[in-house]
């Protein structure tokens, strides 16, 4: 198939390589950076079967990508996960160098090893707290022990582990330090993530944003770090860390801008694909997926999509301001 279909070019010359697809934007966390406790999540009926999702992403693996992530909200939660996880896998070792996941590390006690025999080899597990109590105020509904009993069964079975973290001014940054400590000492890498503006939340997120710049200058205190080429594909930009032996990478959407090299678009549990996570122009792919058995609307779609994907986003952390974008991070995927 893709050997009769073009690679996907935006109009800067980027191709699109990677793919972060949304299964569900349900969650049994409810974080305080990413959602109001009383969400409101879409009717059933509104998201895609798993079988959609299996063509829709397909049909971006036959276009080049090499990457897919499946995202959420929890991706664990949605009902017969693995099934689509094991469709997936037959395009390893074809046109897929890569099928992964982010996960809040809830489930993975229940499917690590069905994860790594379905030819998953690592995942993001998200954790911005080693301290229980703090773990319970931030997700307001988690269990840090069954997390940390997933993330065991997960380094059991042999799955390649990433901690992400997002890091948040008068909360977890004081924590950072002793965060990298444990992760590399576990030989797991750890990213940092600046908080998003995205969606309404219960809190200011001018209160809660933390430069990236400013944690590296206070790690460089104590840690003796030296910038890498390393790259999995994403927008981090990885250190190696000297005293620890272990990468450390930085996503910094606002002190550092990463547009320039993205390779990456969406697709929501409902079949929207955002070509920009930062911005609100978006494509409905459902619509044609449904129309037709044959693919060639939906192909037609995802060129006019692509051929509309920006150089850059609008994110900005303003007190005045609203949200840079309103949809939640669990609506886009991740």
């Amino acid at each position: 198939m893709s050997d009769t279909l073009p690679a996907m070019i935006d109009p800067f010359g980027r191709a699109v390589t990677y793919l972060r697809v949304s299964v569900t934007d349900r969650c049994d966390f409810r974080c305080t950076y990413c959602m109001a406790e009383t969400m409101t999540f879409l009717p059933r009926k509104d998201l895609l079967a798993l079988e959609e999702i299996d063509r829709l992403t397909s049909a971006f693996v036959w276009r080049g990508v090499r990457k897919v992530r499946l995202t959420g909200g929890e991706p664990l939660v949605r009902r017969n996960i693995m099934w689509l996880i094991k469709a997936l896998s037959r395009h390893l070792g074809g046109g897929l160098d890569e099928l992964t996941l982010t996960t809040n590390g809830s489930q993975l006690h229940r499917y690590a090893d069905e994860l790594v025999d379905c030819g998953v080899k690592r995942i993001n597990v998200s954790l911005d707290t080693l301290d229980p109590a703090k773990f319970r105020v931030l997700t307001r509904w988690g269990d840090f022990d069954q997390v940390m009993r997933g993330i065991d069964a997960a380094d059991r079975a042999g799955l390649k582990i990433k901690i992400n973290a997002v890091a948040l001014r008068g909360c977890n940054e004081n924590e950072i330090a002793d965060l990298l400590q444990w992760s590399h000492d576990r030989s797991f890498d750890l990213t940092l993530i600046e908080t998003m503006p995205l969606g309404e939340i219960e809190a200011d997120r001018t209160d809660q944003y933390l430069p990236l710049s400013l944690v590296r200058a206070r790690l460089e205190q104590r840690f003796t770090l030296h910038d890498i080429p390393y790259q999995t594909g994403g927008p981090a930009r990885y250190v190696h860390v000297t005293e620890t032996n272990g990468r450390l990478g930085f996503i910094t959407p606002l002190t550092h801008n990463f547009c320039e090299s993205c390779n990456r678009v969406r697709i929501s549990c409902t079949g929207t694909l955002y070509m920009c996570l930062g911005q609100e122009d978006a494509a409905d792919l459902r619509g044609p997926l449904r129309a037709s058995k044959s693919d060639v609307p939906l192909h037609a779609a995802i060129d006019e999509a692509i051929a509309r994907k920006p150089k850059g986003h609008d994110f900005i952390i303003d007190r005045t301001a609203t949200p840079a974008i309103s949809r939640h991070m669990s609506a886009t995927g991740g």
